[in-house]
């Protein structure tokens, strides 16, 4: 069975960046979950503060100093 998902490789990118990646994913992709890579703690936090404003959840696994945020509808 394959998982309705989609990938956003926002690592090396500064903010605002990963937050509008996010959001613009949010907004037209349809699936059950978004995983967004991000390597900085202040895009993780604000790819997280975002998200949970627009009532989404969301998972985050550190590896290696890079952080995979899972957002589930």
């Amino acid at each position: 069975m394959s998982e309705n998902k989609y990938f956003i490789d926002a690592r090396g990118r500064n903010c605002p960046e990963p937050v509008l990646l996010t959001r613009k994913a949010l907004n037209s992709f349809s699936g059950e979950k978004i995983e967004v890579a991000v390597d900085s703690p202040t895009a993780r936090e604000n790819v997280i503060r975002m998200v949970k404003n627009k009532g989404y959840k969301i998972s985050v696994e550190e590896k290696e100093g890079e952080y995979y945020l899972t957002i589930t509808r």
